[in-house]
This record gives C-alpha cells, structure tokens and sequence, in this order.
C-alpha cells in the first residue's frame, strides 16, 4: 500500500463529490465499507474522532456510488444498505448528486 501523504475531511470529500455528508458519514461509519486504510480515525481532543479518507478512498467511494446508482432499485438497496436512516435516504433521493 502506498503511503498516505493526504487526507480530505468528509466535508470536503461530500463538497468534492456532489454527495450528501450524513450519507457519507453513515457508510464511512463502518471501516470495513471502504479498503483498509483509507478511512482514518483522527483524534481532535473532542468526544468524537472525526473521519478523513485518503485519496484513493475518495477514488473507492465514488465508484461505489456510481456501481449503486446504475437503476433505481440497486440505489435503494443501497441506501437501505449503508445509510439505513429513514430521513437521509428521503432526502438524498429527493435531492440526488448535486
């Protein structure tokens, strides 16, 4: 694995992507959604670590939003999948990829 010289915070991955950032924190939440090592945990001295993806992770991410969304049943499965909350799958197929 190369090393990770870059890390973008989710808000700026969601920014980067067009992506709802409550929808990419629910399938970041869980490490093994994306290869080892390209979600990191950082330690802000606060009650939550925040999560930063590496670049190759960003790559990963929208390739897999890309595979979900070929119809709008493997969309839906996806969601329910890895977001499996009711008001941010509403919003996210009511608003789509900005």
């Amino acid at each position: 694995m190369p090393q990770v010289t870059q890390l973008c915070a989710l808000a700026r991955v969601a920014q980067m992507l067009g992506e709802d950032l409550e929808m990419l924190e629910a399938i970041v939440s869980n490490d093994d959604n994306l290869s080892y090592g390209n979600i990191v945990s950082v330690d802000t001295a606060t009650e939550e670590n925040s999560k930063f993806i590496t670049a190759h992770g960003i790559e990963e991410l929208r390739d897999m939003l890309t595979s979900a969304r070929r119809s709008p049943e493997d969309w839906q499965n996806f969601l329910e999948d890895f977001v499996n909350d009711p008001e941010v799958i509403t919003r996210v197929k009511e608003n789509g990829p900005r």
